[in-house]
């Protein structure tokens, strides 16, 4: 039988905010709203707003009820930021 420290156990259990439900930072999704809507979707995030903002598209998305705030800049299509958004209507990164 295999025996796990506490620590070993717990370390396990945090998850960075970079890894929030299968997205990473630096992840490609698209350069379009379009594009972004899709890769979110394929993945299945229920895609609740995208809208542009200083040459970022910013998409609300929730995925089994959790709520997030993922932003792709427009030039490369990469993930620059996820956001995990709390009930209070906060973020908790």
């Amino acid at each position: 039988m295999t025996y796990f420290t506490k620590p070993a156990i717990l370390a396990a259990l945090i998850v960075p905010a970079a890894a929030f439900a299968g997205l990473e930072l630096g992840q490609p999704l698209g350069t379009t709203d379009a594009d972004v809507r899709a890769a979110l979707t394929g993945m299945g995030y229920e895609v609740q707003e995208i809208e542009i903002e200083d040459d970022e598209i910013e998409a609300e998305v929730t995925l089994d009820g959790v709520a997030y705030e993922i932003e792709v800049a427009m030039d490369t299509g990469l993930i620059t930021e996820i956001e995990h958004e709390d009930d209070a209507g906060g973020d908790d990164d």
